[in-house]
C-alpha cells in the first residue's frame, strides 16, 4: 500500500493528500525529486515482455506508453496496419534495448508476438504433429509459414508433384512439424509428408472399392509425352496416350489439360504394384465396329493426311478411323522416293479403298487407282521395232534410262548401245538430258519394263561393212591400249576393238580372259599359215599408246572384236 492509498484508507480527503504531498516535495531537494521519480519507474529489462498501451498514433508511428520515462515507437505494419490498432489498445511489447543512444526504449510487437508463439509452440506442439499455418512469404528455398512463429517450409516439401507449390502463397495450409530447434528457434515443416500419409490412407480405401470398368471422375494432375496422371481422390492413375482417343493423337495435350475434371473407365487395376491404368475412349463407341458397313472396297472417299513415313500416308477418313495409303499405290508412273513429294501433312485427298480389315484395325488405301493404268494400254501404244523420241534422265553404269512419255520409261543396256564394241561404258554414248531416238525391243507390262535399243537405228556392220573394210589379209594401223598376260588389247577405230594373242612356250596360243574385257575366240579355228600371235618376250616391249601395223585374221561379229596378228618388224611408234 502507497502513502496515497493510506491516507484515503483513513479518511484523509484527496485535497488534504495532495497538499501534504506538495508540501512533502517542496522540502526535498532536486537530487531527491529525481530520485524519487525514477524510483516510482517500472524495472525494465532488455529481451523481456511487457504490457503497454496505445497512446498515440503519429503517421506510421504507434507511441506506446509502457510505465517508463520515456515511450515507444512501433512501426504500425508491426499491428498488420492502421485498421488494427486504435489508441487506447492494450497490447504486449518485446524490450529490445532500455535505452539506446538517444536515451529511447526500443520496443517490437513482432518479436513480442514471436516469442510468445514460439513459447505456445514449444508447449502445444512437438516433432511428427500436424499444424495449421498461413503461408506469408516466398524465400529462396521455400516459404515461410506462420504457425505463431514463422516457420520454414522447404521448396521440396510442399507438395508431391513440382506444380504444387503455384499458387500457395497467403493460403492457409496444414503441415507436418519435422523439426523443432529450441536453441535457435527455429521450426520446419512439411507439406508434403502430410499429403503422402493422408493419400496412402485414400489409396487403401480407393483400390478396396474399385474394380475394373468402374467410369470415375478424376482431376487431371500431370501430362507426359505418352500419356497423363489422373488423380482419383487419393491415386494416381495412368491414361496412357493410346487410351485417349480412338483418333491418332500426336501428344496428350491435345486432349487434356491440367487441373480439368474428365471421366475416365478403369482399364486394369495391379494390386502388387498399385497401380491403376485408366481409359478415355472407351467411354464412347469404338467407330472400327461400324467399318465393315459403312466403308467397302473399291469405294472413293475422300480423307486427310494426319502422318507421312517413308512407306506411306496414313489418312484419317474420320475420327478414330485411319487407311494406309502405301507409297507403291501413289502412282502408276512416277518414282517415288519419298510420299512428301506427292501430299503434305493436312492435305485432303481423294483415295480408293482397297482392303478392310476391321478385326486388325487396318484399311489399305490406293490413290493411282483414281486413274487409268498406262502399263495396260501401252503394248497397243508402242509396237515392238518402232521408233520412239525420247529424253535421257539416267545414265548408270549398265545402260541408260530413256523417259519415252511421262511417267513410262525404258532402258537402253550397254549391250544394246554400240554394234562394234561388246562392252561399252554409257557415259561415253550418251549424256543426261540427251534428246535421242531409239528402237523399242521388247514390253513387258506385268514388270512395267520396256527394253531400247540404240545400235539397232543402224544395220549391223559386222554382216557387209566391216566385212568390206576389213577383209582377212589386210595391213592396217592399230593402237596399243592394254596388256594382258592373255594378250593385247587394240584400238582399231573409235568403238571397234582388235586382239593380238600371245604365244605360250608350248607353241600354242591363248585365250583371251577377263583381262582382254571379257572376249571368248575360239582360236583353234583359225586357219593361217603364218604364226598367229606374238611371245611374252614380245609383248612385254610394247607400251601403251604404241602404234603397230598388224593383219587381219578373223572378225567376230558375235564378241564385237578383230583379231589380228603382228606383221613382223613394223612397230610404228
Amino acid at each position: 500500500m502507497n502513502i496515497i492509498e493510506a491516507f484515503l484508507k483513513y479518511g484523509v480527503s484527496a485535497e488534504k493528500t495532495d497538499e501534504k504531498i506538495n508540501e512533502y516535495l517542496q522540502a526535498l531537494s532536486a537530487d531527491d525529486t529525481v530520485k524519487l521519480y525514477e524510483k516510482s519507474l517500472k524495472e525494465l529489462a532488455a529481451n523481456t515482455i511487457v504490457k503497454g498501451k496505445v497512446v498515440n498514433i503519429s503517421g506510421n508511428d504507434v507511441i506506446i506508453d509502457i510505465g517508463y520515462k520515456s515511450e515507444g515507437f512501433i512501426n504500425i505494419d508491426e499491428f498488420g496496419g492502421p485498421k488494427n490498432v486504435k489508441i487506447g489498445d492494450e497490447t504486449d511489447v518485446y524490450i529490445e534495448e532500455v535505452e539506446n543512444e538517444s536515451g529511447m526504449v526500443v520496443i517490437s510487437k513482432t518479436q513480442a508476438d514471436q516469442l510468445k508463439g514460439w513459447e505456445f509452440l514449444v508447449k502445444s506442439a512437438k516433432e511428427n504433429s500436424i499444424i495449421r499455418g498461413k503461408v506469408v512469404k516466398k524465400i529462396q528455398g521455400g516459404y515461410l509459414v506462420d504457425v505463431g512463429v514463422l516457420a520454414f517450409l522447404p521448396a521440396s516439401q510442399v507438395d508431391i508433384r513440382r506444380e504444387g507449390d503455384s499458387n500457395l502463397l497467403n493460403r492457409e495450409i496444414e503441415c507436418k512439424i519435422i523439426k523443432i530447434d529450441t536453441v535457435r528457434m527455429n521450426v520446419i515443416v512439411s507439406r508434403k509428408m502430410l499429403i503422402e500419409e493422408q493419400r496412402a490412407v485414400m489409396k487403401q480405401k480407393i483400390l478396396s472399392e474399385i474394380k475394373e470398368g468402374d467410369v470415375l471422375q478424376g482431376i487431371v494432375k500431370n501430362i507426359v509425352d505418352f500419356g497423363a496422371f489422373v488423380d482419383l481422390g487419393g491415386i494416381d492413375a495412368l491414361l496412357h496416350i493410346g487410351d485417349m482417343s480412338w483418333r491418332r493423337v500426336t501428344h496428350p495435350s491435345e486432349v487434356v489439360a491440367l487441373e480439368q475434371a474428365i471421366n475416365v473407365k478403369v482399364l486394369k487395376i495391379d494390386p502388387q504394384t498399385e497401380r491403376v491404368f485408366v481409359g478415355l475412349k472407351q467411354l464412347i463407341e469404338n467407330p472400327w465396329e461400324k467399318v465393315g458397313t459403312k466403308y467397302e472396297p473399291l469405294m472413293k472417299i475422300k480423307g486427310k493426311v494426319v502422318n507421312i513415313v517413308s512407306y506411306g500416308v496414313f489418312v484419317e477418313l474420320e475420327p478414330g478411323i485411319e487407311g494406309l495409303l502405301h507409297i507403291s499405290e501413289m502412282s502408276w508412273t512416277k518414282k517415288i522416293s519419298h510420299p512428301s513429294e506427292l501430299v503434305a501433312v493436312g492435305d485432303t485427298i481423294e483415295v480408293v479403298i482397297l482392303k478392310i480389315n476391321p478385326a486388325k484395325q487396318e484399311i489399305s488405301l490406293g490413290m493411282k487407282q483414281l486413274e487409268t493404268n498406262p502399263w495396260l494400254d501401252i503394248e497397243k501404244k508402242y509396237e515392238v521395232g518402232t521408233k520412239i523420241l525420247g529424253r535421257v534422265k539416267n545414265v548408270t553404269s549398265y545402260g541408260a534410262f530413256i523417259e519415252i512419255e511421262e511417267g513410262i520409261d525404258g532402258l537402253i543396256h550397254q549391250s544394246d548401245m554400240v554394234w562394234t564394241k561388246k562392252i561399252v561404258k554409257p557415259s561415253t554414248i550418251l549424256k543426261k538430258g540427251d534428246k535421242i531416238e531409239a528402237v523399242i525391243l521388247s514390253i513387258d507390262p506385268t514388270q512395267k519394263r520396256v527394253s531400247l535399243g540404240l545400235k539397232q537405228l543402224t544395220a549391223n556392220p559386222w554382216e557387209n561393212e566391216l566385212l568390206e573394210k576389213y577383209p582377212v589379209g589386210k595391213i592396217i594401223e592399230a593402237k596399243v591400249i592394254k596388256l594382258t598376260s592373255r594378250g593385247i588389247s587394240l584400238e582399231i577405230e573409235a568403238q571397234l576393238d582388235g586382239f593380238l594373242p600371245i604365244v605360250s612356250e608350248a607353241g600354242e596360243k591363248t585365250q583371251p580372259a577377263e583381262g582382254s574385257e571379257g572376249i571368248e575366240v575360239n582360236l583353234s579355228e583359225i586357219n593361217t599359215q603364218s604364226q598367229l600371235g606374238i611371245t611374252h618376250e614380245e609383248a612385254g616391249k610394247l607400251k601403251t599408246n604404241t602404234h603397230l601395223k598388224v593383219e587381219v585374221v578373223k572378225l567376230d561379229g558375235k564378241e564385237c572384236i578383230i583379231i589380228v596378228n603382228l606383221v613382223p618388224e613394223e612397230i610404228v611408234a
